[in-house]
């Protein structure tokens, strides 16, 4: 069957929910500030659940409802950030949408009080406070499926399109007050953190299960939320999460990000039901890949994972759209992708736009003025 006859067996689109985290910032010197616990607060008055604390106190996180269209989607994304900006307003902050801080933070890095954070802090020690602390920020995309071991499966056939995904997304080349080189260091501190990484490849959910309940008790993970794989099954719910995008100051490019992975997983999902094996990738290859992915962005080079040999990330990007193109044209999708992709490719990524930001002045406070939230 050929890729695009995969249009015909597409039985359902996944629902799509989105979690974004981002910076709190000073307004004066634009370094982090710990006020999380008084923004969410604020916030909740009209966002209620759908915004929570994250492992930093200068940082929170947002979460739309499972949504079935990009139009519901956009809805929900611009909600809760105009609800953060305002109440992080209030307190006399701003909302950043930027993988990393840009300004570094003033002081030893804090984490938040709660008995699950300071576990993690008194287990992995320098990981999670040393060398700015983990005041990293992400986008994660979740995809409603039918079960755990389509999840599992689904995740097979994902593992080669997430670096071309993450490409589109990086969003943090400042760190520690300096270029980094890379477009997406949010990747790299990351990928130190223990139980990140590539998900495996495995046959069906009971072998997930039991790799993680070994990963669990060997005391690498202190649970089994712990898993922070690129792709990963939820604990709670029938989706997959995908967990490698920065956070993005345009919603638009949340949306294409967004849009791309529903499309894929359903064309994928297809694959899965048809009985397709998914692509046998080297893990030493696919690192490769999203090492790449994260230094480049969108304007190097990524890796062809067919050759092994490195390609224009946009062209990889151009591909991954025509993978996916069954699965957009099936909801209504690929006009606008085609248009939003074309407009990214041609201004840039985010980490493109933050460089620009600062060389105009060569003003690190410029790159966080341009990335806060309108409030």
């Amino acid at each position: 069957m050929s890729e695009r006859g995969y249009s015909a067996v597409i039985e359902d689109l996944p629902t799509i929910g989105v979690e974004e985290e981002f910076l709190l910032t000073d307004h004066a010197t634009r370094a982090p500030v710990p006020c999380a616990p008084v923004v969410i607060k604020r916030a909740r008055e009209s966002l209620g659940d759908q915004v929570g604390d994250e492992f930093v106190p200068s940082m929170l996180e947002t979460r739309t409802r499972p949504v079935a269209t990009l139009g519901d989607l956009r809805r929900e994304l611009l909600r809760l950030r105009a609800g953060v900006a305002a109440a992080a307003a209030e307190v006399g902050c701003r909302a950043v949408a930027s993988g990393t801080p840009v300004v570094p933070p003033r002081g030893r890095p804090e984490v938040t009080d709660k008995d699950r954070y300071l576990r993690m802090v008194a287990e992995y020690g320098p990981l999670a406070t040393g060398d700015q602390g983990l005041a990293v920020c992400g986008c994660h995309v979740h995809l409603g499926v039918a079960d755990r071991d389509h999840a599992v499966r689904l995740g097979n056939h994902l593992r080669g399109w997430l670096p071309t995904l993450q490409s589109l997304a990086g969003n943090s080349p400042f760190y520690a007050g300096q270029d980094s080189g890379y477009a997406s260091w949010r990747t790299m501190r990351w990928a130190q953190w223990p139980g990140s990484g590539p998900t495996p490849h495995l046959p069906d959910a009971a072998a997930y299960d039991a790799l993680v309940d070994s990963l669990v008790d060997s005391g690498m993970l202190l649970d089994r939320t712990m898993v922070y794989w690129y792709a990963r099954p939820s604990e709670r719910f029938p989706t997959v999460e995908l967990r490698v995008a920065d956070v993005s100051a345009a919603p638009e490019t949340v949306l294409l990000v967004a849009a791309l992975a529903r499309a894929l997983a359903a064309v994928l999902l297809a694959e899965v039901r048809h009985g397709t094996p998914a692509p046998a990738i080297p893990d030493a290859l696919l690192l490769a890949a999203h090492w790449r992915a994260a230094r480049d962005g969108l304007g190097g080079a990524g890796v062809d994972l067919h050759s092994g040999r490195p390609r224009p990330a946009v062209e990889l990007v151009d591909a991954l759209v025509e993978r996916a193109a069954p699965g957009l044209e099936a909801a209504g999708d690929l006009a606008l992708v085609r248009e939003v992709w074309g407009r990214l490719r041609a201004t840039g990524d985010g980490a493109t736009r933050q460089r620009a930001a600062f060389h105009r002045r060569g003003r690190l406070s410029d790159v966080v003025d341009e990335f806060a939230l309108p409030a």
